[in-house]
């Protein structure tokens, strides 16, 4: 018996040091991982940073603060909700680290309820399952989030609920879900700005890198984005907005000088009550999956009710299965006597049929003054051959096509500027023509790691560069523009 007693005693003690769940006391107290520590909850001090060894609940009244270079793993399946306020807040080359014990063991996430207020600032979120933010008070900006997986943040790594949430010039790469998603039934007005996406949905399903629902009277902002699909990926999409339900909350968004590169399809507005202002992006390659009957196209319109009000100007279109297809009773203004189009198209096509512009309904559709066929001057017999309407069947409705814009360059209501920049393919060096009001050339890898930055003006004539054969994002902006271009380099 008495050899007995020491492995009974051990079990006892394994038993009384296992953590327990920790609810802040709800006293207006600004919480540091030390003080956690030191209040017997249970984080714990590893090497120069901290294990979350079990749940914890910040209470109404508190708050949790990370500080710059606080480095911290949260155990397996550990969650933290957050009634209070929740601040990670790391700074320029000093961020904070959120991570997991073990990558292969993920933490199952942050909860955000009703009332509450989230901010990460130059912070690392990786490894665990996403936030949950029911909360309407959401600020994240520089931050990283990667690999993360499907946890409190079922449907995206940010899994938005209400409010009108910022999200600004963060990196989401390589996660498992969606980036960024929003519900049918709730009203979402995210303002997504100069963020870079890639590779997100690893797993794989329907869903686009960014996809939100209603928004309510408030408008949903997407600008300046970069999303960039992982090939290996056939059914992610780019970027969907939809009222799937008829929801009158509708939709109200603006998506606009964003550049999207190979996905499934570009971008996507579905459903009735919606409002769309879609400007000045560049939409390219969207075609991974190959079957045009699935997708395909760089934009789409869809929807059941002619209640869709969608503006689409100013955009470049390129190399996608479908330009632009309008299905059901969806429509859109691609230009009319008032505003030209200035939309650019060039070589979207299947099965060897070019295919610009779809009208896939029966309603007449304004498409005034935009370029179908990149690089030349066409004709408007070479025009009408690219686009699908009652001259090709006889149950759809007439696309208004004249007059027509053709050329080699580009101009827009915000770009005020002729600009050529060549070759792409290139070798060691592009060179820049025309005009233009550009003050910085930036060259990213598709990452979004900057490898190259050079100051130009309207004098620069070659930029050379030094870089490894593949594709690359060439940026190009002053003060108040940003534009970007796919580069390749052979």
């Amino acid at each position: 018996m008495i050899r007995n007693v020491l492995p009974l005693i051990l079990v006892l003690f394994s038993v009384a040091i296992q953590a327990q769940k920790f609810t802040t006391p709800n006293t207006g107290v600004k919480w540091t991982l030390s003080d956690l520590n030191a209040a017997n909850a249970p984080v714990y001090p590893k090497g120069s940073g901290f294990i979350i060894g079990d749940d914890i609940e910040v209470s109404a009244l508190d708050t949790i603060l990370l500080n710059p270079n606080d480095f911290v793993e949260l155990d397996s399946a550990v969650s933290i909700t957050v009634f209070g306020s929740f601040f990670s807040l790391g700074a320029e080359n000093n961020e904070v680290t959120i991570t997991s014990v073990d990558s292969l063991k993920p933490y199952n996430g942050f909860r955000f309820e009703e009332g509450a207020n989230a901010v990460f600032s130059n912070s690392i979120v990786k490894n665990g399952g996403g936030l949950r933010v029911i909360a309407e008070n959401l600020f994240v900006f520089n931050c990283q989030f990667l690999n993360n997986v499907r946890g409190l943040g079922s449907s995206a790594v940010l899994d938005l609920s209400y409010g009108s949430p910022i999200i600004q010039n963060n990196k989401f790469i390589n996660n498992q879900r969606p980036a960024i998603s929003s519900p049918a039934n709730r009203a979402v007005a995210a303002k997504i700005i100069n963020n870079y996406f890639y590779g997100n949905n690893q797993q794989n399903d329907n869903r686009p890198q960014i996809n939100m629902g209603t928004t309510g009277s408030d408008t949903l902002i997407i600008s300046g984005n970069t999303i960039v699909g992982d090939r290996k990926l056939v059914r992610v999409g780019g970027i969907a907005v939809s009222n799937l339900t008829g929801n009158a909350n509708g939709i109200n968004t603006i998506i606009e000088n964003n550049t999207i590169i190979d996905n499934r399809y570009g971008m996507t507005v579905a459903g009735s009550n919606a409002y769309a202002l879609i400007k000045n992006n560049i939409i390219e390659d969207n075609d991974t999956e190959g079957q045009p009957n699935l997708g395909g196209s760089g934009i789409s319109l869809n929807s059941g009710a002619p209640t869709q009000d969608i503006t689409i100007i100013g955009n470049e279109i390129r190399r996608n299965l479908w330009g632009i297809t309008i299905i059901g009773q969806a429509s859109a203004n691609l230009g009319d006597d008032d505003t030209p189009g200035n939309n650019i198209f060039a070589d979207n096509g299947n099965e060897g049929v070019v295919y610009a512009l779809y009208n896939n309904t029966p309603l007449t559709i304004s498409a005034k003054s935009n370029c179908w066929i990149e690089g030349q001057e066409s004709t408007l017999e070479q025009a009408g051959a690219v686009i699908f309407d009652v001259a090709d069947d006889d149950t759809l409705g007439e696309v208004l096509y004249d007059p027509i814009l053709c050329g080699v360059t580009v101009s827009t209501e915000d770009l005020e500027h002729n600009l050529i920049i060549f070759p792409n393919p290139a070798h060691d060096r592009i060179f820049i023509s025309g005009q233009h009001d550009f003050n910085l050339l930036q060259v990213f890898s598709i990452e979004g790691r900057q490898l190259l930055q050079v100051d130009i003006d309207e004098n620069t004539v070659a930029v050379p560069f030094d870089l490894k054969p593949g594709m690359y994002i060439l940026q190009l902006a002053n003060q108040s523009q940003k534009v970007n271009h796919k580069l390749i380099v052979e």
